[in-house]
C-alpha cells in the first residue's frame, strides 16, 4: 500500500479525479439551486438536465481526441496536450458563468453552463484514456478507486462549498472559487508522466471512425437480446433521474436554506453515498450481479417514497437527514450493482471504447425524459410526482428479471477454489 501511495501515478489519478468531479454540481445541482433561487419556472428548470447532454454523447467527439494531435501544449506528448489543451478554457468558462444572471437572462446562463459541460466531457474523455494507458491492468482497480475518490470530494467541494461561499462572496465569487478547483488537475497534469504513446498507423479517417465506434457496437450487436439489455441500461436510472433533477426546488419550496441543503444533502449525502458504493460491491460479490440489480433496484425505488414523506412532514431537519441518507446509501448499493453490469458487458478488445459508448448512450434517454420533470412537478404537485418517479422504475426491473431467465448468470466459483 505504502508503496502504491509513492507511485505518482495514483497521485495523479486523485488529482485529476477531482479536476472532472468539480464541473459536474456546477451544471447540476448547484445551477438548479440558483435557478430556484431567482424564481425561475419549475419547467425551466426541469429542462435544465439538458445541458448536460455533452456527458451523455461525448463518444461521438471521443475519436478527435483520441487520434488528433492536441491544439497546444503538443510536445507534452498526446494526453497531458489534450488536457493542457482543455482545462483553461474550462476554468475560463466556470468563471463567465458566474458572470451570468439567470434572474434576467436564464437563457445565457444555460448556454454557458453548456459549453462548460462540453469540455467538461470532453476532460473526462482524456482522463479516462489516460488512466487505462499510463496503468497496467493490474493496477486499474487501484487506479480507478484514487480516480473516484478525487471525483467525489470535488463533488463535495463544488457542491456544499460553493453553496457555502455564495453567502459570502456572492454567486461570481463561489464560480471562481470553483474555477480555482480545477487548477488541481492542471498541476497534476503538468507533472504528470505521459503513457508511451503507441506505434502510430496511417489510417483514413473512415477507417479510425470505424475502429473506433462501429466496431464495438457491432460486436455489442451480436449477443443475443442486446435491445433488451440497452433499454435496461437506458431506464435502470430513470426513476432516480426525474427525482435527482428536482431535488434543489423541492427542499427550498419546503423553506429549507442554501447552508442547510449543503450540509445535509452535500456532505452528509456524500458520505451516506460512499458508504452504499462499499456495501453495494460486497453485496455484488455475495450474490451477483443480476440479483443485486434486482434488489438493489427495488431498494433505490422504494427510496423516492421518502421524497414523499418529506413533502408531508414539512420543513424538517430530521426527516431531511433521513430522506438524503436513505436516498443516498440506495443510490450507492445501486450505483455499484450497475457500474459492475455494464463492465459485465464490455468486450476486452473493445473495453474502454465499448464501455463508454454503453454508459454514453444510457444516459441520453434519461436527459431526455429527465427534461420534462419540471413540468411534471408543476402540473402533479410534489406527492404525486414522487410517487410517479417511483413507479418509473418497474419497467426496468421487469426488463431484468426477463434477462436473468433468458440470460442466466454463470455458476459462481467459491472463492477458495477462485485463488486456489
Amino acid at each position: 500500500m505504502r508503496a502504491l501511495l509513492r507511485d505518482r501515478r495514483f497521485l495523479v489519478m486523485l488529482a485529476l479525479g477531482f479536476s472532472a468531479g468539480v464541473p459536474l454540481p456546477l451544471t447540476g445541482f448547484v445551477l438548479r439551486q440558483w435557478f430556484s433561487e431567482s424564481d425561475i419556472p419549475l419547467a425551466a428548470i426541469g429542462f435544465t438536465a439538458l445541458i448536460g447532454l455533452s456527458y451523455s454523447l461525448k463518444f461521438l467527439w471521443a475519436p478527435v481526441l483520441d487520434h488528433a494531435p492536441p491544439p497546444f501544449f503538443a510536445w507534452l506528448g498526446r494526453r497531458r496536450g489534450w488536457l493542457l489543451s482543455i482545462q483553461p478554457p474550462l476554468m475560463l468558462a466556470i468563471v463567465a458563468l458566474g458572470w451570468t444572471n439567470p434572474a434576467t437572462a436564464a437563457a445565457v446562463t444555460a448556454a454557458v453552463a453548456v459549453v462548460v459541460a462540453f469540455l467538461s466531457a470532453s476532460q473526462d474523455i482524456v482522463i479516462d484514456a489516460y488512466r487505462i494507458e499510463i496503468l497496467g491492468e493490474e493496477e486499474q482497480g487501484y487506479g480507478f478507486a484514487c480516480y473516484v475518490w478525487g471525483y467525489r470530494f470535488a463533488m463535495l467541494a463544488a457542491n456544499a462549498g460553493a453553496l457555502g461561499m455564495v453567502g459570502l462572496v456572492g454567486w461570481d465569487g463561489a464560480f471562481l472559487y470553483c474555477a480555482a478547483l480545477v487548477a488541481v488537475g492542471l498541476i497534476a497534469a503538468l507533472l504528470a508522466p505521459e503513457p508511451e504513446a503507441p506505434p502510430r498507423v496511417k489510417l483514413a479517417w473512415g477507417a479510425r471512425l470505424k475502429l473506433a465506434v462501429v466496431d464495438p457496437f457491432r460486436d455489442f450487436m451480436q449477443r443475443r437480446y442486446w435491445l433488451a439489455i440497452l433499454l435496461f441500461i437506458a431506464l435502470f436510472k430513470l426513476g432516480e433521474a426525474l427525482a435527482g433533477i428536482m431535488t434543489a426546488p423541492f427542499y427550498r419550496s419546503l423553506g429549507f436554506t442554501r447552508g442547510e441543503v449543503a450540509a445535509v444533502a452535500s456532505v452528509f449525502g456524500l458520505m451516506m453515498t460512499l458508504l452504499g458504493v462499499l456495501a453495494g460491491g460486497w453485496f455484488v460479490a455475495k450474490i451477483g450481479v443480476g440479483r443485486a440489480l434486482i434488489i438493489t433496484g427495488i431498494l433505490q425505488m422504494v427510496s423516492n417514497l421518502m421524497y414523499v414523506a418529506l413533502n408531508e412532514v414539512g420543513r424538517d431537519m430530521g426527516m431531511l437527514y433521513a430522506q438524503v441518507g436513505v436516498e443516498n446509501f440506495t443510490d450507492g448499493l445501486a450505483d455499484a450493482a450497475f457500474v459492475a453490469y455494464l463492465t459485465s458487458l464490455t468486450n476486452r478488445a473493445f473495453s474502454a471504447t465499448q464501455y463508454a459508448l454503453l454508459s454514453s448512450l444510457a444516459a441520453v434517454p434519461l436527459r431526455f425524459l429527465g427534461g420534462w420533470s419540471g413540468q411534471l412537478a408543476e402540473s402533479m404537485g410534489w406527492t404525486p410526482f414522487f410517487l410517479l418517479t417511483t413507479v418509473a422504475a418497474l419497467p426496468a426491473l421487469c426488463i431484468m428479471l426477463f434477462l436473468l431467465k433468458r440470460l442466466p448468470p454463470p455458476p459462481r466459483v467459491p472463492a477458495a477454489a477462485a485463488t486456489g
